[in-house]
């Protein structure tokens, strides 16, 4: 049965390690990854998040169109681990600077992608709405995008986990029948 879970919580609170904890209980696993190469941390990251997932997973780049990647994808898979949304919307808000818009009607996009796919979904995201306020408007702006990204995800969500400190906290859990 299709389940959809997010797992959700601050900077290197586990939230990637525990999301493929999760995936490994399903047979045939796609990895959605959304980070772009861009320096040599970001590199690194990638690299060491490669050595941590299992060989038989398949890997899919998806930096720049999630809800096509899903619909592609979900079809062969018993569950998509997506890491991770906070990326992702920085990768496409980089490309849709000026039309706020149409970022919001994308977000609609991606949840209506979760709810269409054949397979589970695991989805990992940052909780940045705890933080200080950003000084610039950019950063606003990506704030209150990643949250209402977030909600959406969180609403239509079987399962929500927040990550603290390596230990996952159950927000939300709806027990499937």
């Amino acid at each position: 049965m299709k389940t959809i879970a997010l797992v959700i919580g601050g900077a290197r609170s586990g939230k990637s390690w525990y999301a493929q904890q999760l995936a490994a209980e399903f047979k045939k696993v796609t990895f959605i990854a959304t980070a772009q190469p861009a320096d040599a941390d970001m590199r690194r990251k990638i690299a060491t998040h490669r050595e941590e997932r299992p060989a038989a997973w398949k890997t899919v780049e998806a930096p720049m169109d999630l809800p096509a990647a899903m619909r592609k994808e979900g079809a062969k898979a018993d569950v998509l681990l997506i890491d991770c949304l906070t990326v992702y919307l920085a990768n496409v808000m980089g490309i849709k600077r000026t039309e706020l818009q149409r970022c919001h009607t994308h977000i609609l996009q991606i949840g209506e992608a979760f709810q269409s796919t054949a397979a589970s979904v695991i989805a990992v995201s940052n909780e940045v709405g705890s933080g200080i306020v950003p000084a610039y408007r950019s950063g606003r702006i990506y704030r209150d995008l990643l949250g209402q990204l977030n909600q959406e995800i969180a609403k239509i969500a079987d399962r929500v986990i927040l990550m603290v400190a390596g230990l996952p906290l159950a927000v939300k859990e709806q027990r499937v029948s």
